[in-house]
């Protein structure tokens, strides 16, 4: 009695603790819509439940029902003979019942099988909107919590009044429940949290908790392998107040003097594991997947805690250092570096790997605070339903945005495909199998597609159509295409963005015709031409005394003075040609010889003087005898 006692004033210095470090808890919203009755239509804020399966990025459209007994739904609605379930045809049923008696999941369990679609719990006092949460460990072992379905929303009082009021007046209410814009989409990649604990002994909630680790880990592991998600596990931890440093149970349940705390596993100090070990095995689990990411391989800490869940757990006495040893080492990690990150759990200083964990519980911009165990985040915004492997894949395709999710998010488990039923109202042309519709997880878009590298253009509903460079090559861009007898005739124009029917041919250019030139045109008509036959595309026409047709400009000439005219063409240039030649063989030779002369000249000056040479050599004699004189 005295340990448990001890237990429940440590879980109170821990409130002490965490109400003067956290900040804010933020509710996570959605939109309700009330389209009808005309005095309602208007959107209103609901705080989205804890558990059941919110439809994130999705809609639901329903009829609100107030039940004339079991107004706070908790007890079975077969013991008042009200059923809830939607005829054929009609609309689903929101189920509105009143807070208080029993805990919100008892009455979304009722609501379900009374054939609810969602349930509506109006508050029963004005405050701000809480998040509806599954009851404490003490009150957490009925077994419906795991297997509620259908989505919840609290509402404030005011607007269940209203409702109320509406629906006692004969009047039909029908809402909108809208979690598209529930969690941010900004691009193709998503970012997430999992807050946890290693601890095993917690009950229902810890057992949930493991049961989603090991059925997502494949998904997860998918999804961060191909780069479309960022993985990153977190651990609450919490520090012992100054004044109670000393005591028994701090002591027991934190490391490095006090400064990060778990609560007992077993909640009783005298026996099993304490608190410190868990935090222990929580850092370990941090610095793995810190190593596991530098080695480019974030993705096995969801094979660690798996494996280790399976070999080492607390009621086998195995939760030990020993045993996460053996797990690491057969997953091929560097256990020196993972024990280098967890340091000396026994030493008065700050761990910074848990310092860094305890400023992350704190909430940022749109997060709040982190206060529930488990707790997922995604896209910086904390997720709020079951904890299970649809339920959570479902919204982390609801944080891509449209037209970048991965393929796993298009699947019939998670989506139906909208571009499966008429197209989605899209446009489409048959003929190619080429549509602007584009199934996403929030539905599909029409966006007229790229095809064989060209950019069709268009509203995307009623037309797409290629344009530019090669719009010819995809579907011969809409226009009149066709081949016969080994001819083939397009009305498609690359340099136009129009379709304009070739030459032979008459029509809008999306269909074209034969013109039948013969009676049309009044092709063949000169005075030697007879016989005109139309052809597909063309026409042929003769002509008399033996003359040949010239087919572009519709007349006939003389065969043999085109023969004749040719040759003596070709004669003509052949002495033209042969003349030429000549000439330049003629000047070729003058050259040549002028050029030898002068070498011969040059050589032979050298070894005896020529005539110029000798006429020289006596003038100059003859002036020097003048000057003897």
């Amino acid at each position: 009695m005295k340990e448990k006692l001890g237990f429940c004033l440590f879980i109170l210095v821990l409130i002490l603790g965490i109400s003067s470090c956290l900040g804010k808890f933020v509710v996570e919203k959605n939109s309700l819509r009330v389209t009808s009755p005309e005095s309602l239509k208007s959107v209103y804020e609901c705080a989205i439940g804890n558990f059941g399966v919110p439809q994130y990025g999705g809609t639901l459209v329903g009829t609100v029902v107030y039940p004339k007994a079991n107004q706070k739904a908790c007890k079975d609605f077969k013991e008042v003979d009200l059923s809830f379930k939607s005829k054929p045809g009609g609309l689903p049923t929101f189920l509105l019942v009143d807070r208080g008696d029993c805990f919100f999941t008892l009455k979304a369990w009722n609501a379900q099988n009374g054939g609810a679609a969602a349930i509506l719990v109006a508050d029963d006092r004005d405050e701000p909107l809480i998040t509806m949460d599954t009851p404490a460990e003490e009150n957490a072992n009925a077994d419906y919590l795991q297997n509620i379905t259908i989505p919840s929303a609290l509402v404030s009082k005011t607007f269940g009044d209203t409702i109320k009021n509406a629906l006692s007046k004969g009047e039909m209410v029908n809402i909108n429940l809208d979690w598209r814009e529930a969690l941010p989409h900004p691009d193709e990649r998503v970012e997430y949290e999992l807050w946890s604990n290693s601890n095993d002994e917690c009950g229902p909630k810890c057992d949930s908790q493991i049961e989603f680790i090991k059925n997502f880990k494949g998904a997860a592991q998918v999804l961060e392998q191909k780069g479309y998600t960022q993985f990153t596990p977190h651990y609450i931890t919490w520090f012992c107040p100054e004044s109670y440093l000393l005591s028994k149970q701090c002591k027991s349940q934190c490391i490095n003097h006090g400064r990060y705390c778990a609560p007992d596993p077993e909640q009783d100090f005298s026996r099993g594991y304490d608190g410190k070990d868990v935090v222990v095995q929580n850092l370990r689990q941090v610095c793995l997947h810190k190593v596991a990411n530098e080695v480019g391989k974030p993705w096995i800490w969801w094979e660690y805690v798996t494996d280790f869940a399976i070999r080492c757990p607390m009621k086998e006495q195995k939760y030990t250092k020993e045993c996460a040893d053996q797990v690491i080492q057969s997953l091929g990690l560097d256990l020196k570096k993972i024990d280098e990150c967890i340091g000396d759990p026994n030493a008065d200083v700050d761990n910074p790997i848990l310092k860094a964990e305890q400023d992350a519980q704190i909430g940022k911009g749109d997060r709040g605070d982190v206060t529930i165990l488990p707790t997922l985040v995604i896209n910086n915004r904390q997720y709020r339903g079951k904890l299970d492997k649809g339920a959570v894949l479902k919204a982390i395709c609801s944080g891509f945005q449209e037209t970048t999710e991965p393929s796993v998010c298009l699947s019939e488990d998670i989506q139906t495909n909208e571009c499966l039923v008429n197209n989605g109202g899209c446009w489409q042309d048959k003929a190619t199998n080429v549509t602007a519709c584009k199934d996403t997880f929030r539905g599909r878009v029409c966006e007229c597609p790229v095809v064989q590298g060209v950019k069709l253009s268009g509203d995307g509903y009623t037309h797409c159509a290629a344009s530019g460079y090669q719009r010819c090559a995809i579907n011969n861009a809409g226009c009149w295409k066709q081949t016969r007898d080994g001819k083939t005739y397009s009305a498609c124009d690359e340099s136009s963005n129009g379709c304009k029917c070739p030459s032979g041919f008459t029509g809008d250019g999306v269909t074209c015709e034969d013109i039948d030139e013969c009676k049309v045109t009044g092709a063949c008509k000169c005075p030697h031409c007879k016989d005109c036959k139309n052809t597909w595309g063309s026409y042929e026409c003769s002509c008399s005394d033996s003359m040949l047709y010239m087919h572009e400009h519709d007349t006939c000439i003389i065969k043999e003075a085109r023969i004749v005219g040719s040759w003596n063409l070709v004669w003509v240039v052949f002495f033209v040609l042969a003349a030429a030649g000549g000439g330049g063989f003629l000047v070729y030779k003058y050259r040549i010889r002028r050029y030898m002369d002068s070498e011969i000249r040059a050589i032979m000056a050298q070894y005896m003087p020529l005539d110029n040479q000798v006429g020289e050599r006596e003038s100059h004699e003859n002036l020097l005898s003048r000057g003897n004189v």
